[in-house]
């Protein structure tokens, strides 16, 4: 008997969230994060889950992100700014955007989002428009230095620099917007981005929820029997906020779940739970899943598909 797939790729609102939610690619130019011109590609939906107004979706990343600087070693820990992210922003309320995604992750910033909104935050198109945060860090606002400074080529003399500053920062932000994002789960991701986009009155989520809500998860798993995923190496932090494990908890035992990885860590075996986990390192041997990945995947997932029966 054949299986009728339903494809839904997924994304955790780090890198990889424009290639998942669809609309249509808009490309603008702006400030990169050490001033140079970078074209910077997002999405807008048209009437996104019933929405009277178009959808924009963004990466930080795009516009402010280290990749962009070479990474760590091309940055400037001290002068990255959020600026571009800022421009991009004001790109989507230029496009009609009443809700803006704009997901953090692999930021060259540590500005505290004030760059952004030096652009965006006397905007009074804000005041009208729903601005969702996608973040899968905990970290607040004064120690975004402490903890990831050091990957952005901050050394330790620049992390207490940089430390220091956002908690002047904070303090001007509670004086002139009302908010201490030092108080604010995740307002330190991508270098306090987090908690200047939520003095302007941005929510701050998980980025799996974000996605999962855009894409239409939930009625996708309704019509489920079986929810196969994919990791290249699983470990604990596939169950800290990441694709995977975000997948297997909303599921939460309505459908059978399996997860096709490269690898896998001993405790992320034993963090699975009723996860079905197919290691193609330990089926095919470490080499053969590098240099073969794609059919023993296919070969794999068929196997398990034809292995598989319903629960009684």
């Amino acid at each position: 008997m054949g299986h009728v797939a339903e494809l839904l790729p997924l994304a955790d609102g780090g890198e990889g969230l424009l290639e998942v939610v669809g609309g249509s690619l808009k490309t603008t130019v702006v400030h990169g994060p050490l001033g140079e011109e970078v074209a910077a590609s997002w999405r807008l939906l048209e009437g996104s889950q019933g929405a009277a107004h178009p959808t924009a979706v963004i990466e930080m990343a795009a516009a402010s992100g280290l990749e962009l600087v070479g990474g760590a070693p091309g940055n400037d820990p001290m002068a990255a700014s959020t600026r571009g992210t800022g421009e991009l922003i004001e790109a989507a309320l230029n496009a009609g955007a009443r809700r803006i995604i704009v997901g953090l992750g692999g930021s060259a910033t540590t500005d505290g989002g004030v760059g952004a909104l030096e652009v965006i935050a006397d905007d009074v198109r804000l005041s009208d428009t729903e601005l969702l945060v996608a973040c899968d860090v905990t970290t607040t606002f004064v120690f975004a230095a402490e903890v990831f400074g050091p990957q952005k080529g901050a050394t330790p003399a620049m992390v207490g620099l940089l430390g220091r500053r956002l908690d002047s920062l904070a303090e001007h932000y509670l004086e002139r917007f009302g908010v201490d994002v030092r108080k604010i789960p995740g307002s330190g991701a991508a270098g306090g981005l987090g908690g200047g986009l939520a003095v302007l009155g941005a929510h701050l989520s998980s980025g799996f929820d974000l996605v999962a809500d855009l894409l239409g998860l939930e009625r996708a798993i309704e019509r489920a029997d079986i929810v196969i995923t994919g990791e290249g190496r699983l470990d604990v932090t596939s169950f800290t906020g990441k694709v995977v494990g975000s997948l297997r908890d909303q599921v939460a035992g309505r459908a059978a779940v399996a997860c096709i990885v490269g690898e896998a860590t001993p405790d992320a075996l034993a963090l699975a739970g009723d996860m079905t986990v197919l290691s193609l390192s330990d089926r095919y041997g470490g080499e053969k899943a590098r240099s073969d990945t794609e059919a023993l995947i296919e070969s794999t997932c068929t196997e398990y598909l034809a292995a598989w029966s319903p629960r009684r």
